[in-house]
């Protein structure tokens, strides 16, 4: 084995954590007593929202519902008491906040001993993404608890019209996450949505380190991106230039390779080439507008 191939193997080397409980990808679904499936970060995450059960806002529009479920092991059955939930939508209008103090339709939760949480909040509504196209209603939910690889997902409604035209939401891995918004007889709305944690394959804490850092174009030095850790996870920093407030997180999935979650590999994916004396690629590799591959090579700054 060469040096440069050497390095590269042992230094993004993944270990698995544990098995993945009941749930199993059959080649076309995933299958299984407590089916639980990631989605897209989405580009309006924001760290640090408070923690309340609440996120209506008086006098400001809206259908209120109430998101409820149950966060368990990945045996589908055990209770995870303390589990972090975070949830954040947009308003009646299809706006984020992005910016201000008040985390509007932003909380942060934490499941009780029996495993249990809700939100009490507004059905969101689908917001336009280009001339002719919309992406569906959706919660956001990132869940987070010890052992387990943290959760990023989206919850759709059923009856929506834009599914069906909306990479994520029509995959075949989304559809026990469109859920029913149930009508309870004193008219409220409800929501429910149960998780099995499961864990993955993740990469060790001090590899990813090696990986942090800022990424120049090879070719364009205006091209610059910033990788950082978090949760274990390594990210994309947001910045004006891709209108994240906070960044996107990349899952490993083998062979030096990362990709967002729920996004398939064809569509992006980032390679490490870990070179000699510290020397590190990353090359981007991405399917644009015109449904064409286009790869861009950048390098960490030493």
């Amino acid at each position: 084995m060469q040096r440069r191939d050497f390095l590269k193997t042992t230094a993004l080397s993944a270990i698995a954590v544990s098995a993945t409980g009941f749930v199993f990808f059959d080649g076309k679904r995933y299958v299984g007593d407590c089916e639980t499936t990631s989605d897209i970060l989405g580009p309006f995450y924001r760290p640090g929202s408070p923690v309340r059960s609440s996120l209506v806002i008086p006098g400001e529009p809206g259908t209120p519902v109430e998101l409820s479920g149950r966060i368990l092991h990945d045996d589908c059955s055990t209770p995870y008491p303390n589990a972090k939930i975070e949830l954040w939508h947009c308003d009646n209008e299809g706006v984020y906040d992005n910016e201000s103090a008040d985390f509007r339709y932003r909380a942060t939760a934490y499941t009780d001993r029996e495993g249990q949480y809700a939100f009490q909040t507004i059905l969101p509504v689908p917001y336009q993404v280009g001339k002719k196209s919309y992406r569906p209603a959706h919660f956001h939910l990132m869940i987070s608890a010890e052992g387990y690889q943290p959760l990023v997902t989206q919850l759709y409604f059923s009856g929506d019209r834009w599914i069906g035209e909306d990479e994520s939401a029509s995959s075949p891995t989304a559809k026990r996450r469109i859920l029913d918004v149930q009508t309870l007889p004193n008219g409220s709305k409800k929501v429910e949505y149960n998780v099995g944690m499961a864990a993955q394959l993740l990469v060790e804490p001090p590899v990813l380190g090696l990986l942090e850092g800022t990424y120049v174009g090879e070719k364009d030095p205006k091209n610059r991106t910033e990788l950082f850790i978090q949760d274990r996870q390594l990210w994309v920093k947001g910045d004006q230039r891709n209108g994240m407030p906070f960044g996107a997180s990349l899952e490993y999935i083998g062979d030096n390779t990362f990709k967002p979650a729920g996004v398939p590999r064809e569509t992006y994916s980032v390679y490490f080439d870990v070179l000699p004396y510290g020397v590190i690629k990353m090359r981007e590799t991405y399917r644009n507008a015109k449904g064409k591959t286009e790869v861009v090579v950048l390098v960490r700054e030493m």
